[in-house]
């Protein structure tokens, strides 16, 4: 500290000073003229032109200089990477922090995985910082890999890289007031820390009781109106732009100078080709400008806003005392940075980390062998019907909700025929986890492929295989293949396995370089395009959303077809009676 004060002083020569830079003032949204002195990895001063001494002189010839940006909400086994690869993809951006939810890998692993995704950041350029899982598992009447009790999330409340308690999807436990959820929520709250929402299609006066417990951020709102709501209530408003979930240019509206301070930038979920071609918040502060936002305020957003959200008190901005996390930019309408510095030392230059690639993750034995599938066979994929009336779930393309839809399907011998036609296939969730053996099969609108089947273990947020296809035999296949390769990602096209990715870590993550799982995902890509040349979405992300209960309207578990706005499970088949009521 004594050296740090000295620095600003003038009392001993800076480690490094930046001339001639545009500083993005995020406090008072203006550009500053001037030089950036950075010394023992702080800022220590803004100052004019010559004013300080240093051991190297970096001229920006009149370029941008803006906060590293962070990521409020990203669930990084969503790359299909670990973290120290993760690192390497997405700190290029310029994407310096980001608060990820490691609830995937624990809502299969547990604990175990817990540990393993905080040591794999050991060591990694960028911050990362962890909230603790509230829903694992996410809810009580499906079958996940592991139970969190408030107990278990104990030992890792002090941990230097732990924020708070990750977003709490399960509702009713926190309106009702239930006895577990309220020891994490107190847990929380007696440590000082953040907690997350997860409020997708609540009401507001759900919102209040969610107010009420302490939770503070909502990264589901999908409307400008839900945003002001959370916004009037006092919440963060975390908006998304991910891979499946794009929301940004519907909640934007809201964003307002007067209240703009409440809002941050997240991605949630955003698939490993994407992060590399895109980055994550720098795009969706290029997509905010390009929809007319004022460029400081999108950087205010993605920076010192998320920053303050999670009581980083030393990121979000260039300004004297923060930590040395910033970006050159030579263009404020594609925000690519030419340059990324990470507390005082350059990281990445021209799209490319400067740090050699690091040795292997070592991940315990119980974590790569995570697949425990039940022997199927085609009659667990039969779904039989007496009529020929459904209760069907509708995709919403680019979006994680769905729609219930009552249609007429084809039934021949008294089980439905899936129908390419009408695009009506058929979804299964199976249970793999500790061969429970549970299995649910149900019909889905909207996935659009013209033969064959996909099938996954990336299903949120229990993690069971599950599989969409328009036969039953393809779908056994597809299923059968991801026990096969540890589970992962398969497409499978007249009886063959033609493209698969496998993700032994859990089920849901390889750790061999970002640049190889690339080009394995682009294979994969070449496949799915086989069965669905017309492809324009997100299959395998959009697929994975289709079993999580707690968005809505309608979805699929292994314990059967679920209704999220009635909270309860619901026949596939609508019978007679049901269509009196």
């Amino acid at each position: 500290m004594k050296q740090i004060i000295d620095q600003s002083q003038k009392r001993g020569k800076a480690d490094f000073i930046i001339q001639h830079a545009q500083i993005a003032d995020v406090f008072n949204l203006r550009w500053r003229q001037g030089d950036v002195v950075v010394a023992e990895g702080k800022i220590v001063a803004i100052s004019e032109p010559g004013e300080f001494e240093a051991e190297e002189i970096i001229d920006a010839h009149g370029k941008y200089i803006v906060p590293g940006f962070i990521d409020a909400h990203i669930h990084i086994e969503s790359s299909m990477v670990v973290p120290k690869q993760f690192n390497r993809i997405v700190l290029p951006h310029g994407v310096t922090t980001v608060v990820t939810d490691p609830h995937e890998i624990a809502n299969v692993a547990g604990k175990a995985g817990l540990r393993f995704m905080l040591q794999d950041i050991e060591n990694v350029e960028m911050d990362i910082y962890y909230m603790l899982p509230s829903s694992v598992p996410g809810t009580s009447f499906e079958n996940a890999g592991a139970v969190l009790t408030a107990k278990d999330l104990e030992e890792f409340v002090q941990h230097k890289s732990v924020l708070g308690l990750a977003e709490v999807m399960d509702f009713p436990a926190v309106l009702n007031g239930e006895k577990e959820m309220l020891a994490k929520l107190m847990l929380a709250q007696e440590n000082g820390m953040v907690i997350d929402g997860h409020c997708a299609g609540l009401t507001s006066a759900q919102i209040r009781g969610y107010r009420a417990a302490g939770i503070t951020t909502d990264h589901e709102c999908v409307t400008a109106e839900e945003a002001l709501d959370r916004v009037e209530q006092g919440m963060y408003v975390l908006i998304r732009e991910g891979s499946a979930a794009k929301n940004l240019k519907a909640i934007l509206p809201a964003v307002t100078m007067a209240n703009s301070r409440r809002f941050a930038f997240c991605t949630d979920d955003k698939h490993l080709d994407e992060l590399i071609e895109q980055g994550s918040i720098n795009y969706a502060v290029a997509l905010a400008i390009s929809e007319g936002m004022d460029p400081l305020l999108a950087i205010q957003l993605a920076t010192i806003n998320a920053a303050e959200c999670y009581h980083l008190v030393n990121k979000g901005a260039v300004a004297t005392g923060y930590d040395a996390d910033f970006i050159i930019i030579d263009d404020l309408k594609t925000m690519k940075a030419r340059a990324v510095w990470k507390n005082g030392r350059k990281v990445a230059e021209s799209g490319e980390i400067l740090s050699p690639i690091p040795e292997k993750s070592t991940v315990e034995r119980s974590i790569l062998q995570s697949m425990h599938l039940t022997k199927l066979t085609i009659e667990d994929l039969r779904l039989r019907f007496k009529g020929n009336r459904a209760n069907v779930i509708k995709i919403v393309p680019n979006q994680l909700i769905t729609k219930r839809i009552e249609v007429e399907v084809d039934v021949e011998n008294g089980q439905f025929v899936p129908s390419i036609e009408k695009d009506l296939l058929k979804l299964a969730v199976v249970e793999r986890h500790h061969h429970v053996g549970t299995k649910a099969v149900a019909i889905v609108q909207g996935i659009g492929i013209q033969s064959g089947a996909v099938a996954t273990t990336i299903s949120h947020d229990s993690h069971n295989a599950i599989a969409v296809g328009t036969n039953d035999e393809d779908m056994l296949i597809a299923l059968n293949a991801l026990q096969e390769i540890e589970g992962g990602l398969v497409v499978v096209n007249d009886g063959e396995v033609i493209a698969s990715f496998s993700l032994p870590i859990a089920g849901l993550m390889t750790d061999i370089p970002a640049e190889q799982a690339k080009q394995k995902l682009k294979k994969l890509h070449e496949g799915l395009h086989t069965i669905h040349p017309t492809l324009d979405y997100h299959l395998f992300l959009t697929l994975s959303f289709l079993a999580l209960p707690v968005i809505p309207d309608i979805k699929l578990t292994d314990t059967g077809l679920f209704d999220v706005k009635k909270f309860r499970h619901i026949p596939v088949e609508i019978l007679q009676s049901d269509q009196s009521h």
